[in-house]
């Protein structure tokens, strides 16, 4: 049996789901940065500027951008309120409509997540590390879809990419979230931020209405480097089977401190029991190559 993100018809297609421009605080034009994606073979792209009175609320229109092998998602980085420790809300809304309206006086962070979950976008918590965001940050922005598990241009910019560390800790607490590896690309001279971080959906169609569904039915994996090609489980019920690129270390982890490593030079999978996770609800696989680039599946729930 494989896996949502696996066993879904298509083809998998690439695509960057946070990118700044010129609208926002981008060194670029969003006719640049499409360009950008598109000469480097991406199927898709989402321009998410940040929403904000200081840049006219921007939702950048990319659609004269599209061609036949490139599409679109409209977006944008949505900012209100205050977290826990009173910093600046990020939520990422991959999906608006261009009339997602800003005009709604003392906001909060999760109203306005809920708003664009309401209006069709699939919603991420921004890089939680960067934003110093708490478990009950996180909590409170209800219903949305995935966290932020890397992000490119934290890691140059203050060596705060990784989210993963929320993600399980949520998944441990029964919530289902995806995972969302991203650049977040501003093409600042400070930072290398494109091209490090990216999302391989699995889509009939490379338009956006069908990666929307595919993300939202988490039909999917990210990386920042490794390719995944399956993840199933086998007949006999209790083992897991993972095929993907070259690879030095796979990982299954779960609830708590269990995992199954697998270690090689070359590794092209691996198979693992899932018995010794019989008390976790979840699992988790990680594929590390040899210069430290990983992809992750979703959370797999049991």
């Amino acid at each position: 049996m494989s896996l949502a993100a696996f066993s879904a018809p298509g083809t998998f297609r690439r695509g960057n789901l946070h990118t700044h421009s010129t609208l926002s605080d981008g060194l670029h034009t969003p006719e640049y940065v499409c360009s950008v994606y598109r000469d480097a073979g991406y199927d898709f792209l989402a321009l998410t500027d940040h929403f904000m009175e200081t840049y006219n609320y921007p939702i950048a229109d990319t659609r004269s951008y599209r061609t036949e092998s490139f599409t679109t998602i409209l977006g944008a980085e949505l900012h209100t309120g205050k977290t826990e420790l009173g910093h600046l809300w990020h939520v990422l809304a991959v999906g608006l409509p261009f009339d997602f309206d800003h005009n709604l006086p003392n906001e909060t962070g999760p109203e306005i997540a809920q708003r664009a979950v309401k209006a069709g976008a699939f919603v991420t918590a921004a890089h939680p590390q960067w934003n110093g965001l708490t478990e009950q940050d996180v909590r409170s922005l209800g219903d949305i879809h995935a966290i932020e598990i890397f992000n490119s241009t934290s890691a140059d910019y203050n060596d705060k990419a990784d989210g993963v560390y929320m993600l399980d800790l949520l998944s441990m607490r029964g919530l289902r979230y995806f995972a969302l590896a991203t650049d977040d690309a501003h093409f600042k001279k400070d930072r290398y931020d494109a091209i490090r971080g990216w999302t391989m959906v699995k889509s009939k169609h490379n338009e956006p209405d069908a990666l929307l569904d595919a993300l939202k039915a988490g039909s999917y994996y990210s990386s920042t480097g490794p390719s995944i090609y399956d993840i199933r489980i086998l007949p006999d019920g209790d083992t897991l089977s993972v095929r993907c690129s070259p690879a030095e270390r796979i990982y299954l982890t779960g609830y708590g401190p269990k995992s199954l490593p697998v270690a090689g030079y070359g590794l092209h999978g691996a198979e693992f029991s899932i018995r010794a996770f019989k008390e976790s609800p979840f699992l988790r696989v990680t594929v590390r190559d040899s210069h430290g680039g990983r992809a992750y599946s979703n959370p797999i729930w049991l």
